[in-house]
């Protein structure tokens, strides 16, 4: 049996899969560039294959996940833990024995809790020095008073060259802050 290609349905058969297959592609081409779009990029200056596209795209979900999660469980804490220390300030007047701190990680932000008593006048200024130390950009510092106890807001971001180096200058903003509460608390 002999095929003739010269058939005018073979043809027309072999235009249709050619376009169905270049719209195909056209559309895989828009949706990776829109996945792309709305992965935060650390280094935009050079083009990236779509491989490493791709992978980045999954890294940075998979980070999401894992900042999910762990938020989740730090609501759960807060939840737990923070009702019944509502009770007990309430009944007893509590106000912490010594300093404590907080640090919540949101993207290339910190936000930091601080929480003191009214006679503890110089930890917040040198939270926000050794922050300064650490190259960190404050944005916004707030503070209320309940009590004897004085609840400080910090939001800062952190240098956002790449991850690497964002999660090495979170970690030393972390340490030191943890240290010198602790030596405040001693």
């Amino acid at each position: 049996m002999e095929i003739n290609n010269n058939n005018p349905n073979n043809i027309s058969s072999r235009t249709d899969r050619k376009l169905i297959e270049r719209n195909r592609r056209n559309q895989m081409k828009a949706l990776y560039s829109e996945l792309n779009s709305l992965v935060p990029h650390y280094n935009s200056r050079e083009s990236i294959s779509l491989p490493d596209q791709l992978g980045e795209a999954a890294n940075y979900i998979k980070r999401l996940q894992t900042n999910l999660e762990r938020m989740k469980q730090r609501k759960d804490s807060l939840l737990s833990g923070g009702q019944s220390m509502n009770i007990a300030s309430s009944r007893t007047g509590f106000s912490p024995k010594g300093p404590q701190i907080q640090i919540h990680e949101m993207g290339s932000s910190l936000v930091i809790g601080l929480t003191t008593d009214t006679h503890s006048r110089f930890i917040f200024n040198d939270t926000i020095r050794i922050l300064h130390e650490e190259g960190a950009d404050i944005v916004n510092a707030s503070f209320s008073v309940v009590g004897n106890t004085a609840f400080h807001t910090i939001h800062l971001t952190v240098g956002e060259l790449t991850p690497d180096y964002h999660g090495v200058a979170v970690t030393r903003i972390a340490e030191r802050l943890n240290k010198f509460i602790c030596d405040a608390h001693a």
